[in-house]
């Protein structure tokens, strides 16, 4: 059995597998990741092997003895071309994602958008060659920065705006936020098609279920993509070592 942890910028995403398959999935605050690994462990003594992506700074917790971990770093074997300019500077997250696509979906055009904290697109053409993507601010940050950064307006938290004109300060903010995101990740899909036709796209990330709707293109909506590119590098590094 595998454990595939994903840090992120504020929670923890572990999920289990068995091959190819997830058996449990679980996420927590990294305050209480002691607590949750002791408890993962305890209900499969069966995992031999963590695979771990980070975002931010590592987090350390005691394993079993016999339990081997393994950390996504640039020197892991990832199944594509690396053409970023500064590839020291590209996210593990990012890689883990591209590489995913490019094994769950091969000989494929793929873009990857991550809708998490920031939201990330990531592009792998067909012949496997990763080219590089954006970042944006994601829905939370972008009303965090609303409130954070001006004089009076509110904090809110993420919600359907009633309609695209806002009758009042708060549906202003929600209608600005929200279908600023959608008319962001629609824009760029129609950028990208003009010069990778006929590829797949793939949404994750935590606010995953909350835009799957929006998004005017066929899509493939799979929140724990990430996790589960772990586990599909993790079975392509030792399936070719």
């Amino acid at each position: 059995m595998l454990l595939a942890v994903d840090i992120g910028n504020s929670r923890v995403k572990t999920a289990v597998f068995e091959n190819t398959s997830l058996i449990e999935y679980f996420v927590f605050e990294k305050a209480d990741a002691e607590k949750y690994f002791q408890k993962i462990f305890q209900k499969y003594p069966k995992i031999t092997d963590v695979i771990q992506s980070s975002v931010a700074n590592e987090l350390f917790f005691d394993l079993p003895n016999h339990v081997l971990q393994h950390k996504i770093d640039h020197h892991w074997d990832f199944p594509f071309q690396n053409e970023y300019e500064t590839p020291a500077t590209l996210g593990i997250d990012r890689m883990v994602l591209a590489a995913g696509a490019v094994l769950k979906y091969p000989s494929q055009n793929r873009l990857v958008i991550d809708a998490g904290t920031c939201i990330t697109y990531d592009i792998c053409n067909q012949n496997d060659v990763y080219l590089g993507g954006a970042i944006s601010p994601g829905l939370k940050l972008r009303y965090d920065a609303l409130h954070n950064f001006t004089a009076k307006l509110p904090l809110l938290t993420v919600s359907d705006p009633a309609s695209a004109i806002g009758s009042s300060t708060a549906g202003s903010i929600h209608s600005g936020v929200v279908n600023g995101v959608v008319h962001e990740i629609n824009g760029f899909i129609a950028q990208y098609a003009e010069k990778h036709s006929n590829f797949i796209i793939i949404l994750t990330g935590g606010d995953t279920d909350f835009l799957a709707d929006r998004v005017k293109y066929t899509i493939f909506a799979n929140s724990n993509f990430l996790l589960e590119s772990l586990n599909h590098i993790f079975q392509y590094k030792f399936k070719n070592d």
